[in-house]
């Protein structure tokens, strides 16, 4: 029997549907290889530091950036060193009550982290060792200076406090 125009052509496109895909891995090679280098140069641009959803950092138009350091976090109900809790309670009790206790786990723990890197460097013993500080904006002054006298008497005298940064104001021309 003699196949029509019609039917001869579904009867391509049939056996060219019933074929499998193939697919173009060249492209694709390509765009991951763009992706790859466009990752790698631009990953030495911004620094994100770790930090609770419950901590509002400062803000600040800082043009520095860190580095990496050990990580002291303020908390409302604790220190963390490196997020390891050191040392959890109330900070609107009366500091008699918890800044020695305070004071002697954060003293053992930067004593620990210091043993494990290893003796100063000549040129790094006037500075010290560096520490960043991240508190939430509301951490109160004095709470601030009490932990920063602590890191000051262990080798922890480099200190820094991390912000948020703002960009700074352009004028339109």
């Amino acid at each position: 029997m003699k196949m029509s125009f019609r039917a001869k052509r579904l009867e391509r496109q049939n056996q060219r549907l019933a074929q499998a895909g193939k697919l173009n891995l060249v492209a694709l090679m390509d765009i991951f290889t763009i992706l790859v280098f466009f990752l790698m140069v631009n990953q030495s641009e911004v620094k994100v530091l770790q930090s609770n959803k419950e901590i509002n950092l400062p803000r600040s138009v800082s043009e520095q950036l860190p580095s990496e350091k050990v990580m002291l976090t303020i908390t409302t109900n604790g220190v963390l060193v490196q997020g390891k809790p050191v040392w959890q309670g109330d900070w609107q009790q009366d500091s008699n009550n918890w800044l020695p206790e305070l004071t002697e786990a954060l003293t053992a723990e930067l004593n620990y982290l210091a043993n494990r890197a290893g003796p100063l460097a000549p040129e790094q013993q006037p500075v010290g060792r560096a520490l960043t500080i991240l508190g939430d904006a509301a951490t109160p002054y004095a709470l601030l200076r009490r932990l920063m006298a602590i890191c000051a008497a262990t080798e922890y005298r480099d200190l820094s406090l991390a912000v948020e940064a703002i960009a700074p104001a352009v004028e339109a021309p």
